[in-house]
């Protein structure tokens, strides 16, 4: 297995230590250097603006017209910071400690504990390029507590927290790009790595508006495109989240790492039929002020505020009194599915449950502002009044996305939420440094498998993807290109570059070949329901088995009976969509492989076979406490690298919420 490069002595000094010692590039020889950066959401456009200030030469790539539009904008709750402003208890170590436990032991703790620390300056940042985050009445920031803690810690806009992080990302980076040191390639689909003796040096992307093939040289690549939560087909992800740029990495020897690794967020709108092409989030920042709840009968049939307080059960509160409604991810998503499938779920499916606001509407927010005002013995439509306009102030975007999906308003009724397919811890295996096993190819955010182990907290994926652009990968990629300075760029005539281009137009030309009768669209939906069915919230031996063949079959079809409209040479979103698809075919298989090789249960991989008798995941440390790092080495054929995980500040133990 390849040296996870983390540096020795005490854990709180690694990085410091670190950036003490790494290679530095002068800022004359930083001119000669050319960087490639696709993907431009909140990983990549924090790495292009931080590598274009410092005087390198870079290229970012996004297949969307614009970076505004990454899905990165689509975050909602907030992102973490160990400030401890509210002076609740919290600290550098406390969230590296929580992050840790959150993703039930499984991720490096070199890599979470700088992320805990280099968080702090992340919001500093962000608060002096004008990120509107939220204020208490005195003028300082504002925080609220998330899944998985017990302090305040997350720091938000409203309910749009990706927007405004990201606007601020994308000015940074526009400014390079006004300066000139960043060239921008919008509406471009990096479709192939391309290698020179052994390092990354360049890639092949093709101008998705007239379908051309571009070669594009770089002294080394950086991979900031998210995450494959789209492989299940419906997902909180947008339309266009995809897997292809890692993929591709991969399938030229970059390790996929913990690829059976996906988050179910409990907080989304459920499913309402089989015309939905991907699902609604509400934030996880709800579950501070909504109560989760299921009637205590069956199949009860009434509305929500029908039924009396005595007949409801916050299963919650119950069953995880020390954490409550604000347990972490898997643990939420998990409670939700076992009343539904115990017959206790609401609403015309049965696959949902109760997130209510009316309780705390009333006696956290109207009482208060009643109080604050003066108003004494007040009745009950004051206190709801008083409390909606306070509520409004947190969440409302949340509500009225909620009301102009399902009509229903959540201010009256409760609303009605279920499991959904969200992040993805799993992704390319990197080192301290966020390299991957292929020399001067890097990944970043969501697309790596660093920092979120089993099961990501909710808020840290903002935290990720911004601590990497802006204050690791500017530290860490010196140390490579330090030794590169008189490396002349590699015309792009050179055979490599020659070989790659001609391996993605072969494959374009296959996938138009095919002239069968489906659709991509229905064969992609037909994979997401074998990975939801077999791969999703809690996966078992013969599923998964049954998995494996099914998409091996299904592989084949979508390869001999597939239809693509329309031509090469044009733009073309169906024959984009179809090489996404046939990538997503493929790690379909391995994310089945990989969840059947781990004889265990953690974080959100649960085998059924493994649960203690309160139906809690059972974590086998003796024999899984290792990132699984999958090479290819041919068709349906992957071998397994183990990094072995060593924890010498913290104690793995059974993670209890109760």
């Amino acid at each position: 297995m390849h040296d996870s490069k983390s540096p020795s002595g005490p854990l709180e000094r690694k990085w410091s230590d670190y950036k003490g010692h790494c290679k530095l590039v002068n800022p004359a020889n930083k001119r000669k250097l050319e960087i490639i950066v696709v993907g431009t959401g909140l990983a990549g456009a924090s790495a292009a603006a931080s590598l274009g200030e410092l005087g390198y030469k870079v290229k970012a790539f996004c297949f969307q017209d614009s970076p505004r539009r990454a899905h990165s904008i689509a975050a909602q709750g907030g992102i973490n910071a160990a400030k401890n402003y509210q002076n609740d208890g919290d600290s550098i170590y406390r969230l590296f400690y929580d992050t840790i436990k959150g993703g039930d032991y499984r991720a490096r703790e070199s890599n979470v504990h700088r992320l805990a620390e280099v968080s702090v300056n992340i919001i500093d940042q962000c608060v002096a390029q004008g990120v509107p985050f939220a204020r208490e009445y005195g003028g300082l920031l504002n925080n609220r507590s998330f899944g998985g803690t017990q302090v305040k810690r997350t720091f938000y806009a409203a309910g749009q927290t990706g927007q405004q992080l990201l606007i601020g990302a994308y000015q940074a980076l526009e400014r390079q790009v006004a300066l000139g040191n960043v060239k921008m390639y919008s509406r471009h689909e990096m479709l192939e790595v391309v290698l020179v003796d052994g390092k990354a040096r360049g890639i092949i992307a093709r101008d998705l508006i007239n379908g051309k093939l571009e070669r594009h040289f770089g002294h080394s690549v950086l991979l900031c495109t998210g995450g494959y939560g789209n492989v299940f087909y419906l997902s909180t992800n947008a339309m266009g989240c995809n897997v292809s740029a890692t993929w591709k990495a991969h399938k030229k020897g970059a390790y996929f790492s913990n690829p059976c690794f996906t988050q179910i967020h409990p907080t989304c709108i459920p499913v309402t039929g089989d015309h939905q092409s991907k699902l609604t989030l509400m934030s996880e920042s709800l579950r501070n002020d909504g109560r989760i709840w299921v009637p205590k009968t069956k199949n009860d049939t009434r509305k929500a505020n029908d039924i009396p307080e005595g007949e409801r059960d916050y299963y919650l509160e119950r069953r995880y009194p020390a954490f409550g409604n604000l347990v972490p991810r898997d643990v939420a998503s998990r409670a939700a599915k076992e009343r539904c499938d115990a017959g206790f779920g609401v609403g015309s499916t049965k696959q949902a449950v109760y997130l209510d606001f009316k309780f705390n509407l009333i006696n956290k927010y109207g009482k208060t502002e009643a109080s604050k005002q003066g108003i004494e013995n007040p009745d009950m439509e004051t206190l709801v009044r008083l409390g909606k306009e306070v509520v409004k102030e947190e969440y409302g975007n949340l509500f009225e996305m909620y009301e102009k999906i399902t009509g229903e308003n959540p201010y009256e009724v409760p609303m009605r939420i279920y499991p959904a397919v969200h992040y993805t811890m799993g992704g390319l295996w990197v080192d301290y440094e966020l390299m991957t096993n292929i020399p001067g190819l890097y990944s970043l955010g969501e697309a790596n498998f660093s920092d979120h182990g089993a099961n990501r907290l909710g808020a840290s994926a903002l935290m990720q993807g911004l601590a990497d652009g802006y204050f690791v990968i500017p530290y860490t990629i010196g140390n490579f290109l330090a030794n590169e300075i008189a490396v002349k760029p590699i015309p792009v005539s050179h055979e490599a570059f020659e070989a790659a281009e001609k391996a993605v137009s072969e494959r374009i030309n296959k996938l138009m070949n095919i002239k069968g009768k489906q659709s991509v669209e229905s064969l992609h939906k037909r994979l997401g329901k074998i990975m939801w069915e077999k791969c999703g919230m809690a996966r078992n031996a013969k599923g998964l088995e049954e998995a494996i063949k099914e998409i091996q079959q299904l592989k084949k079809e979508f390869w001999s009976d597939l239809r693509i409209p329309g031509e090469i040479n044009e733009m073309n979103p169906e024959l984009d969509k179809a090489g996404r698809v046939a990538d997503f075919m493929e790690l379909g298989e391995l994310m089945c492989i990989d969840a059947l090789q781990r004889n265990e249960s953690c974080g959100g991989h649960f085998r059924e076979e493994y649960q203690t008798p309160e139906g809690e995941a059972m974590r086998r440390d003796d024999e899984f406490m290792y990132v699984s790092a999958w090479e290819l080495k041919g068709e349906s054929n992957w071998e397994l690298h183990k990094e072995e995980l060593k924890y010498e500040e913290v104690k793995p133990t059974q993670r209890s919420y109760k």
